[in-house]
């Protein structure tokens, strides 16, 4: 086990104010692996302080300088990416192949975005009769989870950095030692001190006084939606921009005239994936009443087929555990509930798969015949089950897919790329999938209602990061 117990703040590793360690657990066997410092108010008060002062020279940088330093961090960041993909796959129990061939690699596509952005941004333009400019909006805290540790804190810095920002990083304690390797590589890049501080710790301890403090201009903040609410309450009294990305309980609307044997494969592979910890994962599948029990029995064997390995060693395809013990008891009571509520089990269940007897796995479980007002429908269960719905027409499997609270994702499987996109149109969704299609990171991503009110990603996630000054005269 090894010790990481410094925060990175004014360009150096320093001390906490006190010291409270906190032990990183692995979640394939329960043991520890390294022990951060949890971190407070006083700590955040040094990180916003020295992100403050380093704002009046970061945000007055040219494009060019910008530029230079994003491709240093690019370089930097690209020639550890391995040792990225080993702690991510340690600290919440990615499979070696996802955390290499996804995890890691994408923060790496959202630094080259930014950079590819910034050399062609209008940071000036005419507008009417005036000068529109666009600046960098100030201090920014970053709150950032723990299911895709790197992603989330890359698509936030990347262009926090090419929008002239500074900032302050609170990863998620549970996976934090990713975060700790990207900081040093900021460091190596010659981030300017104060630029970029890392503060660890938990949501009362840090997220709170960050979301809260008067020097921070914008708090960014995925997670769930019950703490994004608490983050926009904390940073309501000071008026900062708050952007989220939280929760999602995300419809697939498989069409009559889809590939059923392909679309199932799609539906539930993707469900499966990152063990079902994704705030977009396809967790609710509608299926045309009249294909629902052979599309049941498919998912069943498919959802069977899936191996559940070792992180460190599975094979690709395999997933691991999910992060946490306590992610662990909600999924397992969830699945229970979804048993007692009359949804038809088809694969999986309750318990850890055959073979494992500690370590956080899950069975991936699917449910059929399930009804839309079921807790297994209605809740984001974030793990690797799927609720199959029937439907009788189209009408009804759309006005089904936006009876929820949430708006993150959507995805709609057809034979006609026209007819997908024409029921695309119709639902409430920030992002929407056709045919199986992944993420686009030039694309915004993002929700409605109660899956946050921001867009990260591409063009409209730099923008998230500029303020808007009409000069009425130039």
């Amino acid at each position: 086990m090894t010790d990481h117990l410094q925060f990175y703040i004014d360009g150096a590793w320093v001390n906490p104010a006190e010291l409270r360690p906190h032990a990183v657990i692995n979640p394939a066997n329960e043991e520890p692996i390294a022990r951060i410092a949890l971190g407070g108010k006083a700590d955040v008060d040094r990180a916003v302080a020295a992100a403050r002062r380093a704002f009046a020279s970061f945000s007055q940088t040219s494009r060019e300088e910008r530029m230079s330093l994003l491709d240093r961090i690019i370089a930097g960041y690209s020639a550890r990416m391995g040792e990225v993909a080993v702690a991510i796959s340690q600290e919440m129990g990615a499979p070696m192949w996802l955390a290499n061939g996804a995890q890691a690699p994408s923060a790496l596509g959202h630094f080259m975005e930014a950079r590819r952005l910034l050399e062609g941004y209008e940071f000036e333009r005419s507008i009417g009769k005036s000068r529109l400019l666009r600046e960098p909006i100030g201090v920014c805290a970053f709150i950032t989870p723990w299911n895709w540790p790197a992603n989330q804190i890359a698509c936030k810095i990347a262009p926090a950095l090419a929008a002239g920002c500074t900032m302050v990083l609170k990863p998620s304690e549970l996976a934090p030692l990713d975060a700790l390797i990207l900081a040093q590589v900021l460091h190596d890049a010659g981030v300017p001190a104060g630029v970029f501080n890392l503060v660890n710790g938990d949501g009362p301890g840090v997220g709170a006084a960050l979301s809260a403090h008067p020097d921070v201009d914008m708090v960014s903040f995925t997670g769930s939606t019950r703490a994004g609410i608490l983050v926009a309450k904390s940073a309501a009294d000071s008026v900062k921009r708050v952007a989220q990305e939280l929760g999602g309980k995300s419809p697939n609307i498989l069409l009559a005239d889809a590939d059923l044997p392909k679309a199932m494969q799609i539906s539930v592979l993707g469900m499966m994936s990152n063990s079902g910890q994704s705030c977009n994962a396809p967790s609710r599948l509608f299926v045309p009443a009249a294909l629902h029990d052979q599309a049941a029995e498919m998912a069943g064997a498919i959802a069977n087929s899936v191996k559940v390995m070792d992180p460190a060693s599975a094979e690709r395809g395999a997933i691991g555990p999910l992060s946490n013990a306590n992610q662990f008891q909600k999924v397992q009571a969830l699945i229970q509930k979804g048993i007692d509520e009359g949804a038809k089990l088809m694969a999986g269940g309750i318990g850890r798969p055959e073979g494992f007897n500690r370590g956080y796995f899950v069975r991936p479980t699917v449910f059929a015949g399930a009804t839309n007002d079921m807790t297994i429908a209605r809740e984001e269960i974030f793990g690797p089950v799927l609720t199959m719905i029937p439907y009788a027409d189209e009408e009804e499997a759309i006005a089904m897919a936006n009876d929820t609270v949430y708006g993150l994702s959507a995805y709609v499987q057809s034979g006609s790329e026209e007819h997908a996109f024409a029921v695309a149109k119709r639902l409430r969704a920030g992002n929407v999938h056709l045919n199986g299609a992944g993420m686009d990171t030039a694309a915004p991503f993002g929700g409605y209602k109660q899956s946050g009110n921001g867009r990260e990603w591409g063009l409209l996630g730099l923008e998230e990061y500029l303020e808007a000054k009409a000069v009425m005269g130039k």
